[in-house]
Formats: C-alpha cells, sequence, structure tokens
C-alpha cells in the first residue's frame, strides 16, 4: 500500500470560516450585514466556539470587523479590492516563485498542493479545491529562501561537501514538543546519504539563530525550551564531540540504532536577521550622549549601517548565552546593497529579471528593449523603498504588467520602455493603492 496520503479533515472553525466566506465574497452577505454567533451558529448547526474562532480569522482576512459582545459586522468586498488583490499577489508571488525554482529548494510541497487541488477540481469538490488552492500558494512563499542561505550554499558547492539548511524555530530542548538538537546532524546524514566519514566533513547552516534569544533576563518558574535550552543544547555540537546521531529523526522512532558522528571537523555557519540589533549597538557606542566630546567621537559613525559595528556584547545584550558566543569564533555582517549591486542583480544574471521579460517577449515575436534610464530609475526606487534585491522583481513587474497583455494583441514587432512609461506605471500603481486603502 504505497503513495497513500493521510487525509487532512478540516476542523469545525475551518468548514464555519469557509462557508461564511463563501457568502460574503459571493455577496450573499451584504455590505453592513450584522452576524450574530447565535444565528449564524443556529444556521450552520454548531456550537458557537467555532463560530466565535471562525470570526476572529475572518477579521483577519479583513472580511468582518469584530464587535464587543455583538458579534460581528460584514465589510464591503468591492471589485476594485478584488483586483488590487489579485495583481498584489501576482507581483509578490512571481518574485518568490522565482525564488523557489533555484537549484536546490525543496518545491515537493507545491507539487503534492498543485496535484491535490488539481484532483478535487476534477471531482467538482470546490470547498477542498479552494483549501488545496491557498495550500498550495502558501507553499510557494513558503520555498523562498534568503541571500544568507544562498552564500552558504554556494561555499558548500564550490568545496564539494554535504551542506544542509536548518530551521532554529522548530528546535526544542529534549523531551518537548518540536524537532531536537541531533535533528541538525540527522539532515547533514541524510544529505550524505549516511556516509558518515563524508557527513564530518561538511557544512550546516543554522538559519534564524536569532529566534532562539533568551526570551529575557529575568528569573522565571518555567523552562525556555525553545530559546535558552535551544542554545545549551548547541553547545555539545559546536564544541566539537562525539554525538549519537538518530538515523531517522527524534522520538518518532525510539527503537532506531544510534550513529556516532564526530562534529569536530563540521563547519557550523549561524545567520539570522537580528531585528532591533542596531538599538543594543547604539547603545554601546552611546551615540545619543550629550557634549562636546561626545558629538566629535560619534561624528565618523554611519548611522546608517550600524550592522558593521556589530560585537560580541551586543549578541549577548540580545538574547545569546556568552558559552554560545565564544564557540562561535568568528562574527561577521552583510552589507546592505548599493546601488552598483542592484544595478547589476537587475541586468546581469543568466536569469535577471529583465532578460526573463526580454525572452517572453522574444516567446510572442516582440523585441523588447529598454532605455538605460529606466534601469537607473527602478534601482533607485529600490534603494528609497528599501526593497533589497527582491523588490527589483517587484518594480519591474508593476512597470511590465499592462504592456505585457497588451504589446502581443497589438501586431508590433519592436517595443522600447520609455522613462516616462515607467515612471507614469509606478505613479498610478502607488496611487491606486492609495485610493483603496
Amino acid at each position: 500500500m504505497n503513495g497513500l496520503k493521510p487525509i487532512k479533515i478540516p476542523s469545525a472553525k475551518e468548514k464555519v470560516a469557509s462557508e461564511l466566506r463563501k457568502a460574503i465574497l459571493s455577496r450573499k452577505m451584504k455590505e453592513g450585514e450584522i452576524l450574530s454567533l447565535d444565528s449564524v451558529a443556529t444556521q450552520l448547526n454548531v456550537s458557537i466556539t467555532p463560530v466565535r474562532e471562525a470570526f476572529q480569522i475572518l477579521a483577519r482576512d479583513g472580511l468582518i470587523k469584530l464587535r464587543q459582545n455583538k458579534g460581528a459586522i460584514v465589510l464591503g468586498i468591492t471589485d476594485t479590492y478584488i483586483r488590487e488583490h489579485y495583481q498584489l499577489r501576482a507581483i509578490l508571488e512571481s518574485a518568490c516563485a522565482w525564488l523557489a525554482a533555484e537549484e536546490g529548494v525543496d518545491i515537493s510541497g507545491i507539487r503534492d498542493s498543485y496535484e491535490e487541488s488539481k484532483a478535487a477540481l476534477g471531482k467538482g469538490d470546490y470547498s477542498q479545491y479552494a483549501s488545496q488552492n491557498r495550500d498550495f500558494h502558501s507553499e510557494i512563499w513558503a520555498a523562498a529562501g534568503t541571500g544568507k542561505t544562498l552564500l552558504a550554499r554556494t561555499i558548500a558547492k564550490l568545496l564539494h561537501v554535504p551542506f544542509t539548511i536548518v530551521d532554529a524555530t522548530v528546535l526544542t530542548e529534549a523531551g518537548y514538543v518540536g524537532e531536537d538538537i541531533e535533528s541538525i546532524l540527522t539532515r547533514l546524514l541524510q544529505v550524505a546519504d549516511y556516509n558518515v566519514p563524508e557527513a564530518e566533513q561538511g557544512i550546516v547552516f543554522i538559519d534564524e539563530i536569532d529566534k532562539i534569544a533568551r526570551k529575557g533576563d529575568n528569573p522565571s518558574i518555567t523552562r525556555d525550551v525553545s530559546g535558552e535550552g535551544v542554545q545549551q543544547g548547541l553547545l555539545k555540537l559546536l564544541e566539537g564531540s562525539v554525538v549519537n546521531v538518530p538515523p531517522q529523526g527524534g522520538r518518532k522512532h525510539p527503537d532506531q540504532k544510534m550513529i556516532p558522528v564526530n562534529t569536530k571537523n563540521i563547519l557550523f555557519i549561524c545567520g539570522g536577521a537580528f531585528d532591533g540589533i542596531e538599538k543594543k549597538i547604539a547603545q554601546r557606542l552611546n551615540t545619543h550622549v550629550v557634549g562636546y566630546n561626545a558629538s566629535r567621537k560619534t561624528a565618523t559613525i554611519d548611522k546608517n549601517n550600524m550592522m558593521q559595528y556589530i560585537a560580541p556584547q551586543d549578541l549577548k545584550s540580545f538574547g545569546l548565552i556568552p558559552e554560545i558566543i565564544g564557540r562561535l569564533p568568528v562574527l561577521t555582517y552583510l552589507n546592505p546593497l548599493d546601488r552598483n549591486a542592484l544595478r547589476a542583480i537587475l541586468t546581469e544574471p543568466k536569469n535577471s529579471i529583465i532578460k526573463q521579460y526580454i525572452k517572453l517577449f522574444e516567446m510572442d515575436g516582440v523585441q523588447l528593449t529598454f532605455q538605460p534610464e529606466v534601469f537607473e530609475y527602478i534601482v533607485d526606487k529600490a534603494v528609497e523603498y528599501k526593497l533589497g534585491a527582491r523588490g527589483l522583481r517587484s518594480i519591474v513587474e508593476t512597470i511590465m504588467m499592462d504592456v505585457m497583455f497588451e504589446i502581443p494583441s497589438e501586431n508590433q514587432k519592436e517595443y522600447e520602455v520609455t522613462l516616462d512609461y515607467a515612471k507614469h506605471q509606478l505613479e498610478k500603481a502607488n496611487l491606486a493603492r492609495l485610493q483603496t486603502a
């Protein structure tokens, strides 16, 4: 009996939320209509609890507005709202899909959700199709990676060693719900096809290391099982010792034979965004003190890029324990992308967004060109909005959205994107968002 998948049975709150969502989107429920917990529960033949939870789901989606002790009120869904919603999703999701399509990214979740939604549509089960369709789009977002991850993967490829990425957010202390610390090495073994000597020369990239920061310095009767507890569990791995690794993962297979792995020569790279650490750095550098000497001292500090002044004591104040900081001897940072780097990313790679559009237009027999000033304008906007490299795609998609659909039907053989057209498209898009906000 191979190939069978577990059946996903939706909970009562999800069923209620689905029914209400369909009624609102189909406009069976009008704008301003009052919804009470009792009436909805009676109509759907359920208890009040799943209705209350469904109301919270729909409120997060912006479909209803909760009223204290009075149920909820239906918000209006205009044609403009729907169109803008799907346009925005198309722009952002295309960027995520592009990142997910990179070599080495696991897209099995996307594929499974697509096949299941197609099967549900074929059976005419539209409720199941709607659920699977949502999962499909969620999987696309989940598969998009980061620049730090790409950097680590490139290093492993150059060195020809096994490489694995571990998300620190799922790790907990042994004995608690979540993944054990040893599961990090389980993934490395799986990548190396359980070749232990090869795995012992591999690279492990622990992503989101900042998410296991100590939750607070105040003593508590509860254990910090996903924060400081994980950091303490990592000490044994990082210091270079022999660790007994479960080949199939943690507590699901208690009778499995352990594999001893020596971590002495394994390279551990830890990365994270460390959102808010700039304030810790600023406090240490004393950039806000009053006085002549202080102002003279802080005059050379670049306040736009505080991350370059990162020091171990900043990580300690952020919530990493001193022992783990001491076992990570090299501390560095990534500079924000400058104009030249963004310009190169926009046009130079073989799969750059500009080259993709040129290829797309070639398929319709149209030769697409850009004025050089357009590239500078796109880069300027990416710097202005602080969107980074991923934001380049969003800006280009906004500029090209209309022409991409219009030009093929106009039987033009050539088209040049001008600076005026690019400015017009961006201004129009921004104005539309302001009007619907």
